[in-house]
């Protein structure tokens, strides 16, 4: 299964919001240099992130970004579904439907692999992804 780039700079971004310093303040302009992403990019990330309650983000002076306690402890599993949607792997139906798919196996061999590469990810957290060794490097990086 092939992430989103979208998702990818999501997860990214969330590891990088997740050492950062208690109070600290992030701007997306910080993040987004430090992550070597387009700042439009880290923008839209930011925005999706804050829609599903796991940044919080604060407008003007003083203002900046922050993992969300929810943010902090959700299940990668349930955060990569949200940002991937709930598409298949393959699209037998289509605008041209498959003309193997009533009788095809691989749909549901593909659907079983999407099922187990999710329930690899359910158990682990935001935090876990950063605990040691990925941790120091994400603090070190500016």
């Amino acid at each position: 299964m092939r992430l989103t780039k979208f998702t990818d700079l999501a997860l990214r971004v969330t590891m990088r919001l997740a050492v950062a310093e208690p109070g600290a303040v992030l701007t997306t302009r910080e993040v987004a240099e430090v992550m070597a992403i387009p700042y439009t990019h880290t923008a839209k990330v930011i925005s999706r992130l804050q829609h599903l309650g796991v940044v919080e983000a604060r407008r003007g002076r003083g203002g900046g970004l922050e993992l969300t306690g929810f943010g902090r402890g959700a299940s990668l599993g349930w955060l990569v579904r949200e940002l991937e949607g709930e598409e298949e792997v393959v699209n037998c139906e289509g605008d041209s439907p498959c003309p193997l798919r009533a009788a095809c196996r691989l749909r549901s061999a593909l659907r079983r692999a999407q099922q187990a590469f999710y329930a690899t990810l359910d158990p682990l957290t935001v935090d876990d992804l950063v605990s040691s060794p990925a941790g120091p490097v994400l603090i070190n990086l500016s």
